[in-house]
């Protein structure tokens, strides 16, 4: 088999020629071309569709494509002519019409010219790259309609005239017009685009540009800014009933660009109704307005933060630094807080909660806060005043709200150790004279300042509660190890670490005779039961309850200070005691003493002493006696020293040199650490290091950082680079 040659198979043409008549081509466009023409008169019914696209087909088998396409275009063409003619003829509001209508019927034929020519479509018109039937009905349909010359313009002008119709409150034929639209669109992004699109958006401009300066000139802010919302909203929603989808970003930017973008400073500092005048009075629907709207357009946001910052910041400033606003703290406080309270609402109703505003909110308080040397202080004393008896009867849930926005503002202060000085000092006469309202309350402060700080800044204030509690077990012990003591003056004494609280000087004062000796008493159970300490008394800052008896009779139970007790029991022995007797009895330091004489006979209501002569301040001349005539509806009758609720001058310099001594070794210890990882180091360095690693507590002063190397470098910590003086180097 493998012998056998390979046969090879040949499919050959017929041997007898097929010939075909010269006129077929001619008779057969004949046919195919009437047909056409009754597709274009609505005569169709009568057609016999299975013949005309067999004729079709041999036409085409027969190589007379080239006929058969020529002939389509020329027919087609000259139909539309025709069409142009009547599509012209029509006047005013039928024109828009007739052209729908003439579009539909060309649609109609052009479906059914395409299935007869469907053979042509996918055979002759590939192999030829010629334009398929339908596409090619659109191009003539735009060419012989849409570009003709009459059409062309007039369909533009009719098109605008009826936007500009329905923007001036007229109601148009919506369905019309989005047939019109509809028909650019299907002839080509192209024409859609050069035909209506761009003449549209230039009309548009010219439109909003007008409108936007008359409403400017008639209108407030926030009337001007509705406008603008109704029209983009109407913009809107006319793309979506008969525009194309991708016109909303073009039409939308117009309106954006001539109503809002090129007015936004004129609308943001408009007089009487800007953004300040809707800051001042909470409009909250005009600011989420302008803050929608503006956020559509290049550097608006940052507009409005701009204003609403230097807005800001200016009336902080003012509430800061008016003497007026700082006689009262806790006012001064509070209004601190209603101001943040009150920029936390717009930022979260009217501007979306937007994170830029807020940083620039919190960066505007930080700057303004810190203006007044005295914030800490205040926003100590407002804590003092809230746990001292502004919360009583509130809930838990609204004291944790209070002392969340108290560490709002305490999270702004740059001196955060003095804001811990004045705290320790308020916490420590709260525990000692029992005033708090809640040890919970004090407690969760705590652990919110823990949270923020860290643990060395709360550790010595957490060392007062031990001690408070610790106290009482030591009482307890001393009374059941001296049984004795049951009837005669009860004595509560409260231990304090000296660490741990704010070191008083400690003032000698006289103590009456009875209390003298229990608290000999107290001295030798306390260290004979402690071993290595020493006690030393504070009497600067205890209490006493005393009994007393008046005039005719009448008994009341005192509470007072210990000096106010030392003073009133000189009276168990004396009726008259002048100034310097008292002074020279008691030997309380003259300022404290002043003030204790003046709450007992100068306070109306509380005036157990009288004095002689009557004034509201105490001289060394002055003399005492009991007041017999003193009355009160109340048993126990509350006598409170006369305190600055402020420190003077002098004691606010005190503090402040004490802050200074206490952050020097921090500065220190700042220093060390930092030249011990890093060895080597320049000046500039070390000060922008410790700047950043003491900003939790406080702001470093570069020149206190400069005195603090220089000390370092004395006691060999550091030393100076020989070759470069600003170069310091670790010594370990």
């Amino acid at each position: 088999m493998s012998n056998q040659k390979k046969r090879n198979f040949q499919i050959e043409a017929f041997k007898h020629r097929v010939v075909v008549d010269p006129k077929y081509a001619e008779k057969t466009w004949k046919i195919l071309e009437h047909a056409i023409h009754e597709i274009y008169n609505h005569n169709a019914s009568g057609l016999s569709f299975e013949e005309l696209y067999r004729n079709a087909y041999n036409m085409v088998l027969h190589k007379f494509g080239e006929k058969l396409y020529s002939g389509l275009v020329a027919t087609m063409t000259s139909h539309l002519r025709d069409i142009s003619k009547s599509i012209d003829a029509a006047q005013g509001d039928s024109f828009l019409e007739e052209l729908n209508r003439k579009w539909n019927d060309h649609n109609k034929a052009l479906q059914m010219i395409r299935d007869i020519l469907m053979y042509m479509d996918r055979t002759y018109i590939p192999s030829t790259h010629k334009t398929p039937v339908h596409e090619l009905g659109l191009n003539l349909w735009r060419d012989n309609i849409i570009h003709s010359s009459k059409i062309q313009s007039r369909l533009i002008t009719t098109l605008l005239d009826l936007v500009h119709r329905e923007r001036t409150g007229e109601v148009i034929d919506r369905g019309l017009m989005r047939n019109i639209v509809k028909m650019l669109m299907d002839l080509g992004s192209s024409v859609y685009q050069e035909d209506f699109e761009k003449p549209f958006l230039e009309e548009s401009a010219e439109f909003y540009q007008g409108e936007s300066q008359e409403f400017i000139e008639c209108c407030d802010c926030g009337d001007y800014l509705k406008k603008a919302e109704k029209r983009l909203n109407e913009e809107i929603e006319r793309v979506t009933h008969y525009l194309d989808t991708k016109s909303e970003v073009k039409i939308t930017n117009v309106v954006e660009r001539e109503m809002i973008a090129n007015h936004m400073l004129r609308l943001v500092h408009m007089e009487n109704s800007g953004l300040v005048n809707m800051l001042l009075d909470d409009k909250y629907e005009d600011l989420g307005r302008m803050y929608n709207l503006f956020r559509r357009v290049p550097n608006g946001l940052s507009t409005i933060r701009e204003v609403m910052t230097s807005h800001l910041r200016e009336t902080g400033k003012q509430l800061v630094t008016d003497p007026e606003r700082l006689k009262d703290p806790v006012e001064f406080v509070q209004r601190l807080l209603d101001e943040k309270d009150k920029y936390d609402s717009i930022i979260s109703l009217a501007f979306n909660n937007d994170k830029t505003f807020q940083n620039a909110l919190n960066s505007s308080f930080e700057y303004f806060i810190n203006l007044n040397t005295r914030s800490p202080e205040f926003i100590s004393l407002f804590v003092d005043d809230k746990l001292r008896k502004g919360l009583k009867g509130v809930s838990e849930e609204d004291v944790e709200i209070i002392l969340d926005k108290v560490m709002m503002l305490f999270r702004y202060l740059q001196e955060k150790d003095v804001f811990e000085k004045y705290y320790k000092q308020h916490l420590a006469k709260r525990l000692l004279s029992g005033k708090t309202v809640s040890d919970d309350a004090e407690r969760s402060l705590i652990v919110k300042l823990k949270t923020e700080c860290g643990y060395q800044f709360t550790s010595k204030l957490e060392g007062m509660f031990t001690d408070m509690k610790t106290s009482q077990d030591t009482m307890h012990d001393f009374y059941a190890s001296h049984p004795e003591l049951g009837d005669g003056p009860t004595l509560v004494v409260q231990v304090l670490t000296t660490g741990s609280w704010p070191t008083q000087p400690s003032a000698t004062c006289n103590l009456p005779a009875e209390m003298s000796a229990l608290c000999e008493k107290f001295r030798s159970h306390y260290l004979g039961t402690h071993t290595g300490r020493r006690l030393s008394w504070q009497t600067n800052m205890g209490t006493a309850d005393i009994k007393a008896t008046f005039g005719k009779g009448q008994k009341h139970e005192l509470n007072v200070s210990t000096y106010q007790m030392c003073v009133l029991m000189l009276f168990n022995n004396a009726d008259r005691l002048s100034y310097k007797e008292i002074e020279q009895a008691t030997e309380i330091p003259a300022p404290d003493l002043k003030r204790c004489l003046q709450s007992m006979a100068c306070v109306k209501g509380k005036n157990v002493l009288r004095k002689e002569p009557m004034s509201k301040d105490i001289g060394e001349e002055d003399a005492f006696y009991v007041n017999d005539k003193f009355t009160s509806k109340f048993y126990k009758v509350k006598i409170g020293t006369v305190v600055a609720q402020k420190e003077s001058e002098p004691e606010k310099q005190e503090t402040r040199q004490r802050v200074e001594e206490d952050r020097k070794p921090q500065i220190e210890a700042a220093i060390v650490r930092i030249m011990k990882s890093r060895r080597v180091l320049d000046h500039n360095n070390i000060i922008t290091e410790v700047t950043k690693q003491l900003q939790s507590r406080f702001l470093a002063n570069p020149t206190e950082i400069k005195k603090r190397i220089e000390s370092l470098i004395e006691r060999d910590f550091l030393e100076r680079d020989s070759g470069d003086r600003k170069l310091y180097r670790y010594l370990a």
